[in-house]
């Protein structure tokens, strides 16, 4: 049950994956040859094979606790961003009421940071290079 509920889970989380990165491409972050969807299936066929070929990767190369543990601080994150951009909606923009995001970033923040030790400075370390490789690049265009 555990394995089909991580396979699962691990499906769900390359196909989300694969549409930020549709996204991040699209705003030239990342190669712009990811932001191609499929002509036939709308899907974005290119990143979610990119983002599968690292997933295969990190799977046959690193201890899958660490990966596992470092991929759950990268998804907290991105959900406590979530959260918190939450906060700025207007009420026109249906936003929530304040409490929902106030305990959402709570709640994962909380959760991110009593991940294993090692989870979290990895996390946090490929975080604080993405954002000094984003600086840079905003500097330098």
């Amino acid at each position: 049950g555990a394995a089909v509920a991580a396979l699962g889970s691990l499906l769900a989380l390359i196909l989300g994956v694969s549409r930020t990165t549709l996204a991040m491409a699209r705003d030239r972050h990342l190669p712009h040859g990811l932001a191609v969807v499929h002509p036939r299936f709308g899907v974005p066929h290119r990143a979610e094979a990119a983002v599968g070929a690292v997933v295969a990767v990190l799977a046959a190369t690193a201890d899958l606790r660490g990966a596992i543990g470092f991929s759950s601080f990268g998804v907290l994150v991105y959900y406590a961003i979530a959260n918190a951009s939450a906060w700025t909606l207007t009420r026109a923009e249906g936003r929530p009421p304040r409490i929902v995001p106030v305990f959402g970033l709570a709640g994962c923040l909380l959760l991110a940071f009593a991940l294993p030790p090692p989870s979290v400075l990895s996390g946090a370390a490929v975080l604080a290079l993405g954002a000094a490789a984003y600086g840079v690049r905003r500097a330098v265009a």
